[in-house]
């Protein structure tokens, strides 16, 4: 027991008077909460109740003088809610009774109150008001006052806490907030109500339809209008509608809008596939069409302007003889062409290129090739497929879903051994469900992936595992029965990083993933011509087998390759014996090696001159947001382009300030014919974010040390840093009205007080103390004291109260263009962790830059 206090069931102050509002006994119970005597602060606050005339009156009047209870986490005045709802559930509510006058006004406050509360205190103010009971029309006219008062998020909240959804507009309520891009908080105000939910999707797929102009809408609801309306563009609310249909579990057909642009999009990416890149074959293209527009004219007239654009009378001609198109619809030069055909009867075929010399050709006779298609095949091959200590390459393969509502199963799975493919038809093998075919299948694929002894090579494994599961329900342990399996494609992703090129490979147009793996280990790429034809037609065409045997072959070379010369791609360290995922060692096994590493392709090639972190500026386009980011963590100074700006402004920034273009797609080649050599990097968007900056410092040889590590800010580029003493950071908190800071609870400190260095993986030593001068109270305006004398308003919501009471924790930092505040923690330890190998010298050897002063 704490000497300082009373024994349980003293009265150290004496009993309340009665009528008195809780700050007579509030003192006592705030010293209870902090030492965290759970039951004497319930002794002490329910003898208190009793002493009140009206504890519910009471309990709002301290609930709405003060704001620390409003946020998220523990709080004195949640505990005091929380018993006196228990009070109330064991006693008789002093106090207007349900149904009398004085009620009504404490509920309309408590309804007020509710608005702004954490969802934990929902249940209580409900109970203690018994809202639930109450006038449900003055409820729903305080929900609208909201409403009109442009407060639609708190209104959103208030209705879903009193279950008022049903009773309510779903346009007018969900409207404002998609502006706003609240999406989330309007699907959790339609959960459990499936008649709004089809209303919601029914809304905003009308916002989808072709021609639909958004900003009618924003006019609706001028306090909602974002800066942007990007996302609520067609193709990015497509998505989302989409996504929607699938979770609330709907008929597309309420959502015909976006299941039309869907298909748009398909037909687009078959139509470029077809005739630009020329990768799928006319049989395959006219099927997948077919499957995406059906009988809808508006598909219709949208592919044949498709068409027309792209190609000649001849071959448009082609493609609607294959499609059956409206003959009315055609041009002339193209219905003549039709004509043509038909009294040819039948339809000229281009004749295809040979493009063998050019790819990856697999190095097995066609008779080494086999499919799999009854359990009695399975069977005579077995011994061969289940050799202990080969090694055998993975793949599946499984019809392409343009437009498709479901994850299309796996058609064909590959299993490589030396000298030979073993092709398994699943289509057939899984048919039907409890077969012979299907257990012999499952039997045989369970005993492959859990031998340890057997190496299993894949790029991707886990996603084909994935859908191998999902395909055939036997087999729904796949993933975890995997032993001994070696995923090439995070190999591939060390090689990437090292920025080992592929010989004669255009990188923003070329192959990719293991076709460029293959390209860059044996010389030539994969032919994808095949990737998109129709897995599921029987038989196989001749084109889709060689294929297919060829996606898995090719991984036994590179493996191969890279165990005979791991150097040659950057990679050390035996790959054979490296750590495989599922991976169980025999005993007596020797212990395998480190991981393979890349060893930086600058320190190889010894020709880039050396350029210091803080003086390589670029400019990223916008798909590379992640990339920025990542970049000005470690130093560098970077532009990022908008979602709304166009990749021509990348060249104008670059002309005018010097910098290097960071880009990804086909702009690449505009781009880089506008600058000068060297100054145009195609950045590989497979890799994530870290991955790609260090591709790009180890291209451009960027020394970046331990000082130059959060030197610039990574949400504005800024690099002018103030230093804020700890003491006036506590008075900036407590003015700006985020909350008393020593009433934070115990999750908030508990999360904030790790000390730096503590943090597993952390740089032991590793501290945080850029050059910058102090900020003084008097630089501060007056009338807004959170404000900077050149206007940045500092962002202070983001600083936890927990933090100012840290120990050890002297100063804070902000950044003097946008405001953001940060402090000395463990996240620095993980930067610097994760990023260690493109870090120069150890923590010690910091070499600080130039003070930075306030711009």
């Amino acid at each position: 027991m704490d000497p300082g206090h009373p024994p349980a069931g003293a009265d150290p102050a004496g009993d309340p008077a009665p009528g008195q509002d809780m700050l007579g006994f509030l003192p006592t119970l705030q010293a209870l909460w902090s030492t965290r005597q759970p039951q004497q602060f319930k002794e002490e606050a329910w003898r208190g109740f009793a002493a009140l005339d009206d504890p519910r009156a009471a309990l709002l009047d301290l609930l709405e003088g003060r704001r620390a209870w409003r946020r998220k986490g523990s709080s004195l005045e949640a505990w005091l809610t929380r018993e006196l709802e228990r009070w109330l559930q064991a006693h008789p509510p002093p106090g207007p009774a349900q149904g009398s006058p004085g009620l009504g006004p404490l509920q309309a406050r408590a309804a007020t109150l509710l608005a702004e509360s954490p969802l934990s205190l929902v249940e209580p103010l409900v109970s203690i008001f018994q809202l639930q009971d109450a006038d449900r029309g003055s409820l729903l006219a305080h929900v609208h006052q909201l409403h009109q008062e442009g407060k639609f998020k708190e209104a959103v909240m208030l209705g879903t806490k009193l279950r008022l959804q049903p009773e309510l507009d779903v346009e007018m309520m969900s409207a404002p907030l998609l502006l706003q891009d609240q999406l989330g908080l309007v699907e959790r105000y339609v959960d459990g109500f499936p008649g709004l939910q089809w209303r919601l999707l029914t809304l905003m797929d009308s916002w989808c339809r072709p021609g639909f102009d958004i900003s009618v809408v924003a006019r609706r609801y001028p306090q909602a209008t974002p800066l942007t309306l990007e996302k609520l563009r067609p193709r990015a609310l497509t998505r989302q509608v989409l996504r929607l249909q699938k979770r609330f579990g709907l008929d597309p057909a309420s959502c015909p809008h976006a299941v039309g642009q869907q298909r748009l999009a398909a037909l687009r990416y078959l139509c470029y596939k077809r005739f630009v890149e020329g990768s799928l074959s006319q049989e395959d293209w006219a099927d997948f069409v077919r499957g995406l527009v059906g009988s809808s004219e508006w598909l219709q007239g949208r592919l044949l302007r498709l068409l027309t654009s792209r190609n000649d009378a001849a071959t448009v001609a082609r493609c609607a003889l294959d499609l059956s198109l409206p003959e009315e619809w055609l041009p002339a030069t193209v219905a003549t062409e039709l004509c043509r055909l038909r009294l040819q009867g039948r339809t000229a075929k281009a004749p295809l290129e040979d493009t063998a010399g050019r790819h990856y050709q697999l190095p097995i006779a066609r008779e080494d090739v086999r499919v799999l298609a009854s359990w009695e095949e399975l069977a005579r091959h077995e011994a061969e497929l289940l050799q202990p200590g080969q090694v055998v390459g993975l793949d599946l393969e499984w019809r392409p879903s343009f437009g498709a509502w479901d994850r299309p199963p796996a058609s064909l799975m590959q299993v490589a051994v030396e000298g030979r493919v073993f092709l398994l038809d699943l289509l057939t093998l899984t048919q039907p469900v409890d077969g012979q075919a299907t257990r012999a299948l499952s039997g045989l694929v369970s005993r492959l992936l859990s031998d340890p002894s057997i190496t299993k090579l894949g790029y991707g494994m886990a996603g084909d595992l994935k859908r191998l599961a999902a395909s055939c329900p036997a087999l729904a342990l796949a993933p975890e029965q995997l032993q001994g399996g070696l995923d090439l494609l995070p190999v591939h992703g060390q090689i990437r990083e090292a920025d080992v090129p592929a010989p004669g490979v255009d990188q923003a147009q070329g192959p990719r993933g293991l076709s460029l793996l293959v390209q860059q280990v044996l010389g030539k790429p994969l032919d994808k011509s095949q990737q998109l034809s129709n897995w599921n037609r029987r038989p196989l065409a001749e084109g889709q087998l060689l294929y297919a045997a060829a996606d898995a072959y090719c991984l036994l070379e590179v493996y191969w390759a890279l165990c005979r010369e791991p150097t040659r791609c950057h990679l050390v360290g035996d790959l054979a014996r490296s750590p495989r995922p599922g991976h169980c060692e025999r005993p007596g096994a020797p212990e395998p090696p480190a991981p393979p590493q890349q060893v930086p392709a600058a320190a190889v090639e010894g020709a880039v001159p050396e350029i210091p972190a803080r003086a390589f500026r670029v400019v990223c386009d916008n798909m590379l947001q992640g990339l920025a980011r990542s970049l000005r963590l470690l130093g560098a100074d970077v532009l990022a382009l908008g979602n709304s700006e166009d990749h021509r402004r990348a060249a104008e920034v670059a002309r005018q300030e010097g910098r290097i273009i960071l880009t990804s797609g086909l702009p690449y080649h505009t781009l880089r014919s506008q600058v000068g050599a060297g100054r145009c990097l195609w950045v590989d968007c497979s890799l994530k974010a870290p991955q790609q900056a260090k591709a790009v410092l180890r291209h451009f040889n960027v020394r970046v040390t331990h000082a130059d590590v959060f030197s610039r800010c990574q949400a504005c580029n800024c690099d002018q840093y103030l230093k804020v003493s700890r003491d006036l950071m506590t008075q900036l908190v407590g003015l700006s009205g985020q909350g008393d800071p020593s009433s934070a609870g115990d999750k908030a400190q508990s999360e904030d007080t790790q000390e730096p260095g503590s943090a597993p993986g952390e740089t032991p030593g590793l501290t945080y103390d850029p050059p910058c001068r102090w900020l003084e109270a008097a630089e501060l305006r007056a009338r807004d004291p959170a404000t900077l004398g050149n206007g940045t308003r500092l962002q202070l919501a983001g600083v936890p109260a927990g933090v100012l009471r840290r120990p050890g924790l002297r100063h804070f930092f902000c950044c003097s263009g946008c405001g953001k505040v940060f402090w000395e923690g463990s996240h620095l330890g993980r930067v610097a962790s994760q990023f260690h190998d493109v870090l120069a010298g150890p923590p010690g050897s910091q070499e600080p830059g130039p003070a930075p002063s306030p711009s």
